[in-house]
């Protein structure tokens, strides 16, 4: 047996919503995760409440596979959380599946968060020193701690105090018998969104209130029939409860940092994310690759799926065809059963295949969102070049990658980043293609519109951090060496 090869790409945190006020609360919160799979697909889990009593159901593997009627029907109430992760913290196992369930001072709480804690490890260190006994390796851990406590007598003012002592990026909502609070940190580092399902005017008159809903992106709203109202600000605190709806900013405002790699990659191109459709930026990005690096050629062929629409973009703007070269396999599982004599690039080979039709004879653009260590985009080069194409001309739709997420993002180290480590024509020189370029800072900064609302993060561009508390090693300038 073989391990299915990743493709080489930043794997995508995790994704999160929440429901309150509908009988079908844990239905809903699947569907919810069923849209938000692509931000994670190594486990997933859904807690409920009937008013009562909190039920919990967590498992390895898909929303879909997880999540039967028969799970649903042990999960009955009006409110329920819902969280698919990849791991950022915390190793790839059931014990760290999300969400995280506790009984403690305050009450029954259940929470699910997306993000990353830079000073999880430090605040974990002391608590530990004071007596806590942690389940988990996961960071998230330490926010429940932090809450049972906080010396603050009531559930939203222990909440706030929490967040005030952890640093770093988190999009969270948590869930008590009769509530449910929804959070973002005050940098805004991960999306969160809220939205409506409303009831009829008759069902009003008889005193149903409506079903509010929060996502980690708009896409899983479409598919509950609930419509977006607005994102969550950060450092704001939202409750819903029997009172209804209540917010309140929990911690002073900060200058900005939202993921820019969220339009880059990460969400679904049919989601709105900070305010922006992620299908624009993406369309964008392609257009502005092809004014900064423009090549005589005879198709644009994506790398599919996450380079797509870039390439559309690509295609519009240099009038250059766009062809589906590539066709992808989405229907591949973690193990194979790999042929006794070796297949070359088997890993690649299982996930994408050459359109030999389209690609023989021809001067091919492949568009790509990112290159993260190079091996796939070596080994994707050789198999277009192996179809018959002519030449092999690389793009990718944002700069090369020189540092290290601690943001929410399963980024290698420093040495594993072939950027980190190689010049632009090294890089081309690995990967085999006739040339090759990335878009500016500047280009994919104003691509996602950066004029309008000055305020992403590119520290994985830049290595300028915007929070104190990281892993100094992990940014010590890699050892450059050549191949």
């Amino acid at each position: 047996m073989a391990r299915a090869e990743q493709l080489d790409k930043f794997k995508d945190e995790c994704g999160v919503v929440a429901v309150h006020g509908n009988a079908e609360a844990s239905t809903l919160a699947y569907l919810g995760l069923h849209a938000l799979q692509h931000r994670g697909q190594e486990s997933a889990g859904i807690v409920s409440s009937d008013d009562q009593r909190l039920h919990v159901h967590k498992a390895m593997g898909l929303v879909a596979d997880i999540f039967t009627e028969e799970v649903l029907a042990r999960l009955p109430g009006k409110l329920a959380i819902g969280h698919t992760r990849y791991s950022t913290t915390g190793d790839s196992a059931l014990l760290n599946a999300q969400p995280i369930m506790v009984d403690c001072n305050k009450g029954l709480i259940a929470l699910a968060h997306n993000g990353n804690l830079v000073n999880a490890h430090l605040i974990r260190h002391k608590l530990e020193q004071a007596g806590s006994i942690f389940q988990t390796t996961s960071d998230t851990e330490v926010v429940v701690h932090l809450i049972a406590q906080s010396k603050e007598q009531t559930l939203p003012e222990a909440i706030a105090d929490a967040l005030r002592r952890i640093d770093g990026a988190f999009s969270l909502v948590l869930m008590t018998r009769d509530r449910v609070f929804a959070v973002r940190d005050p940098r805004g580092f991960r999306p969160l969104s809220m939205g409506r399902i409303p009831v009829s005017a008759q069902e009003r008159e008889h005193g149903r209130q409506d079903t509010i809903v929060f996502a980690s992106e708009t896409c899983a709203f479409d598919l509950i029939g609930a419509t977006f109202e607005r994102d969550v600000k950060a450092g704001e605190m939202v409750v819903v409860g029997p009172e209804g709806v209540s917010s309140r900013y929990y911690a002073p405002k900060m200058p900005q940092s939202n993921c820019i790699f969220e339009h880059v990659y990460f969400s679904r191109p049919d989601s709105t994310v900070f305010g922006r459709p992620v299908v624009a930026s993406r369309e964008a990005l392609g257009r502005q690759l092809a004014r900064e690096a423009p090549v005589d050629a005879d198709i644009v062929v994506p790398v599919p799926d996450s380079g797509v629409t870039a390439a559309m973009g690509y295609s519009a703007e240099s009038g250059i065809p766009f062809r589906f070269g590539l066709i992808r396999n989405h229907y591949v599982g973690r193990t194979f059963i790999e042929p006794e004599q070796a297949v070359r690039d088997f890993g690649v080979k299982l996930k994408l295949n050459p359109v030999r039709s389209l690609l023989e004879g021809k001067r091919v653009i492949l568009i790509d969102d990112s290159i993260v260590r190079g091996t796939t985009s070596k080994k994707i080069v050789r198999m277009v070049r192996n179809a018959g194409a002519k030449e092999v001309h690389f793009r990718t739709s944002c700069p090369p990658t020189i540092s290290p997420c601690f943001y929410g993002v399963d980024t290698p180290s420093k040495k594993q980043l072939i950027a980190a480590n190689k010049t632009v024509e090294e890089i081309r020189q690995y990967t085999g293609a006739d040339s090759l370029a990335y878009l500016s800072l500047e280009g994919m900064k104003r691509a996602c519109g950066e004029e309008e609302t000055p305020n992403y993060c590119t520290a994985c561009y830049t290595g300028k951090y915007p929070t104190q508390w990281i892993d100094v090693e992990e940014i010590q300038p890699a050892a450059v060496h050549h191949e």
